[in-house]
């Protein structure tokens, strides 16, 4: 991996600055954890591509950081099935695992159906409000801003909202640490044109209907909704035959 620029990986991170002295103000663990984050949502933005070879050293060097915390962030990555590190040899992202994307949107589509078959239970909460203001906020990065970036932020932002309300965020968490796979192929979806609007309008749809209590029309727009990116993987592979 070409590295452009030196960058300290605690860079404009809010707060005061440490103490003098205060070298282990951020321990190991959590600068591994910082590291994590920030290249998994490199991996995720495809700016690290499938296959694409990491190098500690550069790593290092580009973050501001020693080697252990590379180590520790990429270790965590592999465990996710991001990276393949091969000892002695070399570290990659890895390519798309359609199978395992199969398995994850299983468990997400299942767990999904329950909560808002759960939320239409209880219609007219304050977590459909928030909900109809991040549609709001979808819409202005859609049509407006044309931030892509955003837009997947705000969808993400509309599901986990639900799991919250649900009161099972745990479930989310979970979704996540499996989601590497098929978050990548949302992200090459997202790509299509007239995608960011298929996903506006199902979303409306699914709070329209928990709104109305709803729970049949709700549980099939959620069906619909989910099943959306897998339907198109042929198409994807043969458009990004690379990343798999």
């Amino acid at each position: 991996m070409s590295v452009t620029h030196r960058s300290s990986l605690h860079a404009g991170s809010a707060g005061p600055a440490p103490a003098a002295g205060s070298v282990t103000a951020l321990r190991r663990t959590s600068t591994a954890h910082q590291l994590y984050n920030l290249l998994r949502g490199r991996i995720m933005a495809l700016e690290l591509e499938p296959g694409m070879q990491l190098s500690r050293n550069d790593l290092a060097a580009q973050y501001g950081v020693s080697q252990t915390p590379v180590r520790d962030a990429l270790q965590m990555l592999e465990q996710e099935g991001l990276v393949a590190v091969i000892p002695q040899s070399r570290t990659e992202v890895t390519r798309i695992d359609v199978q395992q994307a199969r398995e994850t949107q299983f468990l997400r589509l299942s767990l999904e159906l329950e909560v808002v078959r759960s939320l239409c239970g209880a219609p007219g909460t304050a977590a459909q409000g928030v909900a109809a203001r991040i549609l709001d906020q979808q819409e202005t990065a859609l049509t407006i801003d044309r931030d892509v970036e955003r837009f997947g932020q705000l969808d993400r932002q509309f599901h986990q909202g639900m799991y919250e309300a649900a009161g099972v965020p745990a479930l989310w968490d979970l979704i996540q640490s499996r989601s590497g796979h098929i978050d990548r192929l949302r992200k090459l979806n997202l790509m299509d044109p007239g995608k960011g609007a298929t996903i506006l309008s199902a979303h409306r749809e699914i709070l329209t209907a928990m709104q109305a209590g709803d729970s049949a029309a709700a549980e099939d727009a959620v069906r619909r909704h989910l099943s959306g990116t897998l339907a198109r993987v042929d198409d994807i592979r043969r458009a990004y035959s690379q990343f798999f």
